[in-house]
């Protein structure tokens, strides 16, 4: 059997546990005996609380169990992304990931990762919201904000909430094929494989919190005049500043370029008109500055790992 251990914490968000878990019961009613997959909540002692109030008991104790598992997978909770993790826990973490053919995350599990020293040198994401502090606290993490789940190596992380689902019928797909995690899907009625981003929370371009601030202008002239060419030089003309005196000031503002930041925002544009519209994608690509179908179709590949059309066909609002 597959074995997975899934680590906990007082304050966990309850569906980054059961969410995961519910995959891996269902697929083994598809799979044979000695195929299915065997999970144990690794946690705290005695009874504890998720966030939501739910209560919740671990099969084992984070000092109890030194068994080696396939699968450790590491659960968010709100607080995570602030508070670091007692050490038992990190411990733990570190113990079973030394032995285990797969370590991974859901949500803000990927802090706790973190801080066991398991992110250095890797492709990660977490919740859209918690992505710029994870890249902050972990800098020599590349964090990918607007992906559903990772993989790297061993390492599996997903984005926020019910994207531990989507990271759980993944490996259920690696593991035994599509068949098997479609079935699952069907059976949960969740969508069977969700490839890109959640793009209607806009994680690429944020206002900035500063309305008066030199970022603020420039997001505005920015998002103002995405079918300009939109050059170092003319954001830097824009501010009346130097080019060398902006891209300081833009690093230190935004931890990013400047042409990133445009692409950002085209990219944004772009992914709302998709959901939003039934424009044609040569329109979508003149209008957000991207050029071009082919051309769009390159950024989004590069960025979120699915065409135009696929993001569109995930993603579009219904018309009312």
């Amino acid at each position: 059997m597959r074995s997975v251990a899934v680590i906990v914490f007082s304050g966990v968000q309850a569906i980054d546990v059961s969410g995961p878990m519910d995959v891996f019961e269902e697929a083994n009613a598809f799979l044979p005996g000695a195929e299915r997959y065997h999970v144990q909540i690794i946690g705290p002692g005695g009874i504890f609380n998720a966030s939501n109030g739910m209560r919740i008991a671990a099969h084992r104790t984070y000092g109890e169990t030194d068994a080696e598992y396939d699968l450790v997978l590491v659960a968010g909770g709100p607080r995570l992304a602030e508070e670091q993790p007692e050490a038992a826990m990190l411990e733990c973490i570190r113990r079973l990931s030394n032995s285990a053919g797969q370590v991974g995350s859901v949500c803000t599990g990927a802090f706790a990762l973190g801080h066991a020293g398991l992110l250095a040198g890797k492709r990660v994401t977490t919740h859209w919201q918690n992505a710029h502090t994870l890249s902050k606290r972990f800098p020599d993490a590349v964090v990918e904000s607007d992906r559903i789940y990772v993989r790297d190596g061993k390492l599996v992380t997903s984005a926020g909430v019910t994207a531990g689902i989507d990271l759980a019928l993944a490996i259920v797909s690696d593991d035994h094929g599509s068949k098997v995690s479609l079935a699952v899907a069907k059976r949960l009625v969740v969508v069977a494989q969700r490839q890109g981003g959640q793009s209607q929370f806009s994680p690429y371009v944020v206002a900035p919190s500063d309305p008066k601030s030199p970022l603020a202008a420039i997001s505005t002239f920015v998002m103002a005049n995405l079918k300009s060419r939109l050059s170092v030089n003319d954001l830097a003309d824009h501010l009346h500043m130097s080019r060398r005196s902006f891209a300081r000031l833009f690093a230190l503002e935004t931890r990013t370029t400047p042409a990133e930041f445009v692409e950002n925002a085209r990219l944004d544009a772009a992914r709302n008109l998709l959901e939003g519209t039934g424009l044609a994608l040569k329109e979508i690509a003149f209008e957000c500055g991207l050029g071009s179908p082919h051309r769009m179709r390159q950024v989004f590949l590069r960025r979120i790992g699915v065409t135009p059309g696929q993001y569109r066909a995930s993603f579009k609002r219904p018309s009312k």
